[in-house]
């Protein structure tokens, strides 16, 4: 299988597959408002769709630096499920019972995106097939074993432990040796969601300016509401809400909050009827494992395999790519991976490469916050979980702003505080070593280690993510 002929960047192949959109007009002149929300991808969006429906007075406006959907929103794997970052530090820190109610909330949100496209009509491919995790080293068994118990604690009893036979059953993932399946998963085509929410939103009657790049967020003082600044001129309102994920490094002051990781996808050319009838994959779901550099993947609706994974983790800086190019060593280790798991994909082209930032907080964690005296609020820190967490996160900041004590108010992430990411060099030695570390331990474990390698084990302590 060879590069030559792969599309790389030009933001994803999802909007290479239903072109990119002509850019909205961007922000003519200084402006009040009631709500201005920084982004447009999902959290942006999601979050002014639901204000906007609650109090169709309210006036809303949208600031998007490029176009909706071109960060994280458009580019991401389409795993519409119902993970999120940080429950076993929320269940440590606020008691397990919460942490069960956001898991409780995750579920249900996975099935009220599928909701709203169906009252919207936004058609994006959606399939609820579940999420798929196998296991094909015996150090991942073990730690597929460790998470199925784990889910099970938390009651989460649909998740189903697979025998080898019963994973491959559903996808034939060469050597595999169990797997885990949830119901709470679909696959979505993640441009055309976005696109489709936009839409929705401005039909309720929500201002989006695209091409408009927020360059600083300021809190209200004594008479001046809170303000997005902007070289257009700047949106005051009372309420400013920072969504922003993957791309927040780059407002003033906001440098070490959310480290912006960089993830990479690569997809085939569409496959043909002899490679499904082998692979099966009838059920379109959502595929991952249980390696410690996951990857992630689907089969799309045209019959392609759409995969990702980490490549160039994090840039110096906190730099951030906006082509989506992506380094030749990245659609090497990802096609590398493609055909481990599916033989019979071997000399397949690969169509497109590309790659995206995600947002990390320094305790891995996703956060939802609102302060009523500066006015400012934000919902981020997805930790690569965002296409449904940014729903739950949407509703749950309607319900701060309209000021309404409700069960998703009381979850365990909201108002959560978390400290800075170190600075430089410190950030960029520490997050490269990290992923040195984890490549180090799955190359240990493809090789025959029959347990999970110490070095992860201590990579997970010092990167804080357990």
């Amino acid at each position: 299988m060879g590069t030559s002929a792969t599309a790389n960047g030009g933001v994803s192949f999802w909007y290479s597959a239903i072109g990119l959109p002509d850019p909205r007009s961007p922000l003519d002149g200084s402006t009040e408002v009631d709500v201005a929300v920084v982004g447009g991808g999902y959290t942006g969006l999601w979050t002014a769709y639901y204000l906007k429906q609650a109090d169709p007075s309210l006036r809303i406006a949208v600031l998007e630096q490029r176009f909706c959907g071109y960060g994280a929103s458009g580019r991401n794997g389409g795993w519409l499920y119902n993970g999120f970052a940080g429950r076993g530090v929320f269940a440590k820190h606020y008691g397990k019972a919460r942490a069960v109610a956001m898991q409780q909330a995750m579920n249900d949100s996975v099935d009220e995106v599928l909701r709203v496209c169906a009252a919207e009509d936004i058609e994006a491919d959606q399939v609820k097939g579940g999420v798929l995790e196998v296991a094909y080293t015996p150090a991942q068994v073990e730690r597929l074993d460790a998470f199925v118990a784990g889910e099970h604690a938390y009651g989460e009893k649909e998740v189903q432990r697979l025998t080898a036979a019963e994973a491959s059953a559903r996808i034939a993932v060469s050597g595999v040796l169990g797997g885990s399946w949830t119901p709470h998963g679909a696959r979505i085509q993640p441009a055309k969601l976005v696109r489709g929410l936009a839409e929705a939103a401005e039909r309720l009657g929500v201002e989006i300016y695209e091409q408009t790049t927020v360059t600083e967020i300021l809190p209200a003082t004594g008479t001046a509401p809170a303000r997005a600044v902007t070289p257009h001129g700047t949106v005051s309102a009372r309420y400013v809400l920072r969504c922003t994920e993957g791309f927040t490094a780059n407002l003033r002051g906001e440098k070490r909050s959310w480290l912006p990781m960089n993830s990479s996808m690569i997809v085939t050319a569409p496959l043909p009827a002899s490679f499904w009838d082998s692979v099966g994959w009838e059920g379109r779901e959502t595929l991952g494992d249980f390696a410690h550099a996951y990857m992630y993947a689907q089969r799309t609706a045209d019959d392609r395999i759409a995969l990702g994974g980490r490549g160039v983790p994090y840039r110096f800086g906190s730099r951030t790519d906006n082509d989506g190019s992506t380094a030749a060593k990245t659609i090497e280790q990802l096609t590398e991976i493609l055909t481990r798991f599916f033989p019979a994909a071997r000399g397949v082209t690969v169509d497109h490469a590309w790659s995206g930032v995600l947002g990390v907080p320094r305790d891995w964690c996703s956060t939802v916050a609102l302060d009523r005296a500066s006015g400012l609020g934000w919902a981020g820190g997805y930790v690569g979980s965002g296409v449904t967490t940014t729903n739950l996160a949407a509703r749950t900041l309607r319900d701060l702003v309209l000021g309404e004590s409700s069960q998703l108010t009381d979850l365990p992430w909201v108002n959560h505080r978390v400290r800075r990411w170190e600075p430089e060099p410190f950030r960029w030695i520490g997050v490269h070593g990290m992923y040195a570390a984890y490549h180090f331990a799955d190359r240990q474990e493809l090789s025959g280690r029959a347990s999970t390698s110490p070095v992860a084990r201590v990579a997970d302590v010092i990167s804080g993510r357990h």
